[in-house]
């Protein structure tokens, strides 16, 4: 059985992220879903947070599972088994950072061979800082995500704190 890892920050999950996820369930035996903890990248979500609503989300697809690490995504996949490592893609400027950061990996890990998805068209502009910006301006985000993540991020973004 062929395992491929598709790692990212998802902060949050979009709909994009979900339609890379779709196709990957259809071609591998098993996808592991990787929340990769970047450290000097600040998010709105917790790695708890991202990693539940992943799994919230990828609930219908039996041969998906959703892990984080805090090591090199190329480390992790090689701890797993995993011979394949996936990356999204919306368009020529998410090509040309991916392209990089497969020759990257390729040279800490040969044997793994990344390959490219791209979303669904419709998605293209779908990221997860339009997401949230989106959002923030009071736009309708339903169609970008899933429902969850939409509740999770007005909770965040629009409700009051109360003062500590």
């Amino acid at each position: 059985m062929t395992i491929a890892v598709y790692a990212g920050s998802f902060d949050p999950v979009t709909a994009g992220h979900l339609s890379v996820i779709r196709q990957a369930a259809r071609l591998f035996g098993h996808v592991v879903v990787v929340v990769a903890i970047h450290p000097n990248k600040r998010t709105l979500l917790s790695v708890t947070e991202r990693v539940e609503l992943l799994r919230e989300a990828v609930a219908l697809h039996p041969n998906v599972s959703v892990a984080s690490t805090e090591g090199l995504v190329v480390d992790y996949a090689r701890a797993i088994g995993a011979s394949v490592l996936l990356r999204g893609v919306r368009g020529a400027t998410d090509a040309q950072f991916e392209t990089e950061l497969a020759q990257t990996n390729r040279a800490l890990a040969p044997d793994l061979a990344t390959l490219f998805l791209p979303a669904e068209a419709h998605l293209a502009e779908v990221s997860s800082s339009a997401l949230k910006e989106r959002l923030a301006r009071g736009e309708d985000v339903s169609a970008f995500c899933p429902a969850s993540v939409t509740a999770k991020l007005r909770q965040r973004l629009l409700e009051p704190r109360s003062p500590s």
